[in-house]
């Protein structure tokens, strides 16, 4: 089993590999949204520190205090002025996504690299039935999250009448990690139905649902461990990014925090594609698809009908007067 889930890490892995451009253009996507997104931010800033000594606590440190003062007074102006962008461009982000996911997808199930036609003519045929995968998913997992949300804090509650004062502690702990395995088998799902959405060219989604439900079962150990082992690969490099950051960035070099956060969103990024990599490659290993039955030929119509004035065919009588 270990053996079949490192050949499937490192299948998902070269294939995004082959294809790491596709993580470069969401990188520079996002990059410029979260420009857009933030500009009423920053003109905020500008106008309440550009003339005022309280800057310099914010760039040689971060000082809470200051920080709660600057946006409490009454010219910063409500908070919703600067998130509210903030949030319309997080989610043109993730319609964009939403819309070229398709193509990527293709791309990973496909030998070679399709042209840049094939891409958006796979992401307009598909991205109706990506929406409706998502309406699935968005069912599914909040039933099921908010289930075990409830069931989190019920057990919580009930663990703090305990006279064991290390018990709640713990069971905040294992119920937290039983919910991320949980949506993490949801996710699992979720991406192998889109998969299959794609490769089958499906448009009864709820079948690519229901076939993704039986592969995810039946493969469900190595599928998870898979997916669990990116995820603490992430981990591993937003704590090593923060790390570098705090030991080796002043507070003042801008630069060097903007370079150091960028190679965390890519790396991120990343991770989340050799994911889906992954769930790519075992569909294409578990459920290989065959190549279409050519159509026979028909025959043409001039050989059914010909003229009585035609030349005679080689071999052929010809036409009796």
């Amino acid at each position: 089993m270990l053996k079949q889930d490192t050949k499937l890490i490192f299948a998902g892995l070269r294939i995004v590999t082959r294809n790491k451009g596709y993580i470069f253009w969401f990188w520079l996507l996002n990059l410029t949204l979260a420009e857009f997104g933030t500009a009423a931010f920053r003109s905020r800033l500008h106008a309440a520190l550009d003339s005022s000594l309280l800057a310099d606590r914010l760039l040689h440190g971060f000082d809470h205090g200051v920080y709660l003062e600057m946006v409490a007074r009454p010219e910063w102006g409500p908070p919703r002025g600067s998130a509210v962008p903030a949030m319309y461009f997080s989610f043109l982000f993730f319609l964009v996504t939403l819309f070229c996911m398709p193509g990527v997808l293709d791309a990973y199930t496909s030998e070679g690299k399709p042209s840049r036609e094939d891409f958006f003519r796979c992401c307009g045929r598909n991205v109706w039935r990506f929406a409706r995968v998502l309406v699935f998913y968005g069912i599914v997992a909040g039933l099921i999250g908010g289930a075990l949300l409830s069931g989190h804090v019920a057990l919580v509650h009930v663990s703090k009448k305990s006279t064991y004062e290390l018990l709640p502690f713990y069971t905040h702990l294992a119920t937290l990690g039983v919910i991320f395995l949980v949506l993490t088998v949801i996710r699992i799902w979720f991406d192998l139905a889109q998969v299959d959405v794609v490769v089958r060219d499906q448009r009864a989604v709820r079948k690519s649902v229901a076939a993704a439900f039986r592969y995810t079962q039946q493969n469900l150990i190595a599928l998870l461990a898979t997916y669990v082992v990116i995820c603490l690969l992430g981990v591993a490099v937003l704590a090593g990014g923060l790390w570098v950051w705090r030991s080796f960035v002043p507070p003042s070099n801008v630069l060097g925090a903007f370079l150091v956060t960028q190679v965390i969103v890519i790396l991120w990024l990343g991770m989340r594609f050799w994911q889906r990599a992954c769930a790519a490659a075992f569909y294409m290993r578990e459920t290989p698809v065959e190549p279409p039955i050519p159509a026979t030929a028909e025959p043409s119509p001039s050989s059914e009908f010909r003229s009585p004035l035609a030349p005679p065919v080689d071999g052929a009588a010809p036409p009796q007067g």
